[in-house]
């Protein structure tokens, strides 16, 4: 697609209530009801669980960390240990109708190999990431030197996960290189609410804190 011209973006559902990350719920509408869903690297399966009861979808998860499986498999959730970068690889094509990768993507080892392997398990993909190229992300490293510290990159560059960060653009680049077509596209503000208007891509890239994506096999 034309990377100046970003699709509109997904509307958070009428029933967006609660508690949930708003960026949850941006991907919650992007699942159709009763899917096959995939959650890799799903944490403690809030997400999973939002899906499981706002979408009645049969859901399973793959989770590094054996905190987040213990905690998934206290709410009933079908999650296993496992790592995106190495597991992958085991999963049969076409095996669900989404696999998801909610801020996972840049603390992989190998990001496009992970792409790549989320497009042929799945019929579709949906990816979230923090991205790199905010207006604070850049005037951090412009005007003080340092690695940013913000809401969605809590972490001192010590002790952050994220090892292959990327932009808006830079992602849109990945896909393209990986041949995945570009479905729906948000980027979500400072608060995490979607942006509500269909701008270019490189405005998205500046004013964007999160970008969410759904792919599919070009």
């Amino acid at each position: 697609m034309n990377a100046s011209a970003p699709l509109a973006p997904a509307i958070l559902p009428q029933d967006a209530t609660g508690s949930s990350r708003i960026d949850h719920l941006v991907m919650l509408n992007l699942v159709e009801p009763g899917s096959r869903v995939l959650d890799v690297g799903c944490g403690d399966g809030s997400l999973l669980a939002l899906l499981r009861d706002r979408r009645g979808v049969d859901g399973r998860g793959i989770e590094l960390s054996r905190e987040g499986v213990n905690a998934c498999l206290a709410h009933g959730l079908p999650v296993i240990q496992g790592d995106a970068d190495t597991d992958l690889a085991a999963y049969p094509d076409d095996a669900f109708d989404y696999v998801i990768l909610s801020q996972t993507i840049q603390a992989t080892r190998q990001p496009k190999e992970v792409l790549e392997h989320l497009l042929r398990i799945g019929r579709h993909a949906i990816v979230s990431f923090p991205n790199f190229g905010h207006w604070r992300v850049r005037s951090e490293l412009l005007l003080r030197g340092r690695m940013p510290v913000t809401d969605t990159l809590p972490d001192p560059w010590y002790a952050t996960p994220n090892i292959h960060h990327c932009t808006i653009r830079d992602f849109v680049g990945l896909c393209r290189m990986v041949g995945a077509r570009i479905e729906r596209a948000s980027a979500l503000d400072a608060s995490g609410h979607p942006m509500r208007f269909a701008l270019p891509w490189w405005v998205w890239n500046l004013v964007g804190t999160q970008g969410v994506f759904l792919l599919r096999r070009g």
